[in-house]
């Protein structure tokens, strides 16, 4: 099964003749080799969010909403609450890891995160959004956490690979848009 995507093909047709490699990948990677279609959309979505690339956001929105509505609105709220909740984890677990003292490592980080024990869509998924996000965070620490979650999880290393390419692109993208 494939979503069809016309709001993020839109926007990716008004990127640039020197980002041909960014368009052509962008098809590629949402294709999905390892991922299902709404998983792929929902890294992809959160990957956005993450980067604060608001147009892009708006037409994944768009597109999973037109795919599927009912299938949609967990896939995008667990998106957007992996990309809020990676923008602190990564600045703060970077933080910690940067510094290495082990005062800070003893202290309690105090910071409430538990929609990720209680996605809206599964572990799995939530876990793959929180990798990408983690990956455009250049986080060591959350990129190690949560792709042994998702190992453990029994999620490939194939799809862990795919969301970090998904994340990737999609920054790429973020950049390409026109101001």
């Amino acid at each position: 099964m494939s979503i069809a995507t016309p709001s993020i093909e839109a926007l990716r047709d008004t990127l640039p003749d020197e980002l041909k490699d960014i368009r052509l990948n962008l098809s590629s990677v949402l294709a999905g080799e390892n991922l299902q279609p709404l998983q792929s959309l929902g890294v992809a979505l959160a990957a956005a969010a993450f980067v604060r690339c608001k147009p892009l956001a708006q037409a994944i929105e768009a597109d999973l909403r037109a795919a599927d509505a009912a299938a949609a609105a967990p896939v995008i709220s667990d998106a957007i609450a992996a990309a809020g909740l990676m923008a602190m984890n990564t600045v703060y677990y970077r933080f910690r890891h940067m510094l290495g003292k082990e005062t800070y490592e003893a202290r309690p980080p105090r910071l409430r995160m538990s929609r990720m024990a209680q996605p809206a869509t599964s572990k799995a998924d939530f876990e793959l959004m929180s990798l990408g996000c983690a990956a455009l965070a250049g986080c060591e620490l959350c990129i190690k956490n949560h792709e042994a979650s998702l190992v453990h999880l029994s999620v490939s290393e194939d799809a862990c690979h795919d969301a970090v390419r998904i994340a990737a692109v999609i920054n790429a993208v973020a950049c390409g848009l026109p101001a």
